[in-house]
C-alpha cells in the first residue's frame, strides 16, 4: 500500500488543504483520518497528474543514524561506531518531492546523503530485544539527509550542518509493503549515479535501530528514523537535480537552488 500526502492542483484555490490518500495505479484515493490511526477509505479520487505530492509525514522528530555503513564511515575518515550514532534533524527541515533544496549561504560544501527512512506507526518506548520492532513501523520512504559538510567538520556535532530549512527531503510516499533487510539505496545527481548500496550492508539493521532509539526517546506515530547512507556522498551545487531511490519504493527528486539573499 502506498500512502501519500497531497493537494489538488486547483488554480481557483491558492491555499488548498493537504490530504492523505492511497496511490492506486494512476489515481489517488482520499482517506479520512491519519494513516497511522483510525482511517477510512473516502469516495473522492483524483488523477495523479492533477495532484501535487507533499512530504508524506509531519513528524514530531526526525532521528538520523550516522555512519551506519562501514564504507561511508571510511570515506569520511571515521571509525565504525560501537553503538548506533544518532542525531536529530528539526521538522522544519522537511520538504517534499520536487521542492527545492536551498543551499546554505553559510556553507561552501553541501552534500547529499540518500537513505532509507522508516515511519513509525504506533507509540513505542523501551522496547525489549524480544519485541517485534517492525510491528511498530507503518512503512518506509526515501530521505535525503542533506548536510553542510564543512560545518559538520568545524562544529563537530551535527545540529547546524544537518538542520537548515529544506535539508530533509522526504517522499514521494510511504510504502507499507517492504522488507527493509535487503533493498538497494541509490542517489543520482543530474542522472549520474553517486551512491549505491544495499541495506544488507547496514551495521545496525532496521529492527535494531527501532529498539535502540526507543530506549532513548519515545517514538510517536508519524516520527521518522533515517537509517544511514551508503558510501558515495558528494557535493550539490545550484542547478543540480538530486534523486534518491529505494528499490520497492520509488524516487524522491528535488532541484537544488542557490542560497537565498
Amino acid at each position: 500500500m502506498k500512502i501519500c500526502r497531497y493537494v489538488i492542483r486547483d488554480a481557483s484555490s491558492p491555499m488548498p488543504s493537504p490530504r492523505y490518500g492511497l496511490i492506486e495505479g494512476e489515481n489517488v484515493v482520499e482517506i479520512s483520518g491519519l494513516p497511522w490511526g483510525q482511517w477510512t477509505r473516502g469516495a473522492r479520487s483524483a488523477h495523479l497528474a492533477d495532484v501535487r505530492l507533499l512530504a508524506p509525514v509531519e513528524p514530531s522528530k526526525i532521528v538520523c543514524v550516522g555512519r551506519n555503513y562501514a564504507a561511508h564511515a571510511a570515506e569520511l575518515g571515521n571509525e565504525v561506531p560501537k553503538e548506533p550514532l544518532i542525531f536529530l534533524k528539526p521538522s522544519t527541515s522537511i520538504i517534499g518531492p520536487d521542492e527545492p533544496v536551498i543551499l546554505a549561504k553559510y556553507s561552501k560544501r553541501v552534500e547529499h546523503e540518500g537513505e532509507l527512512a522508516l515511519v513509525i506507526g504506533r507509540r513505542c518506548a523501551h522496547l525489549l530485544d524480544t519485541d517485534d520492532a517492525l510491528s511498530f513501523v507503518l512503512g518506509y520512504t526515501c530521505l535525503n539527509d542533506v548536510t553542510a559538510r564543512d560545518l559538520q567538520i568545524s562544529d563537530v556535532q551535527f545540529t547546524r550542518a544537518k538542520g537548515f530549512d529544506t535539508f530533509c527531503p522526504v517522499g514521494p510516499y510511504i510504502e507499507t509493503d517492504l522488507n527493509p533487510a535487503n533493498v538497494l539505496v541509490e542517489t543520482h545527481v543530474n542522472g549520474a549515479r553517486r551512491q549505491s548500496g544495499s541495506t544488507a550492508l547496514m551495521i545496525y539493521p532496521v529492527p535494531y535501530l527501532v529498539r535502540w532509539v526507543s530506549r532513548m526517546m519515545t517514538l510517536l506515530p508519524g516520527d521518522v528514523i533515517a537509517a544511514g547512507t551508503p558510501a558515495g556522498v558528494g557535493p550539490l551545487v545550484a542547478g543540480d537535480t538530486v534523486e534518491v531511490s529505494v528499490a520497492g519504493i520509488g524516487v524522491l527528486r528535488n532541484p537544488v537552488h542557490a542560497p537565498q539573499a
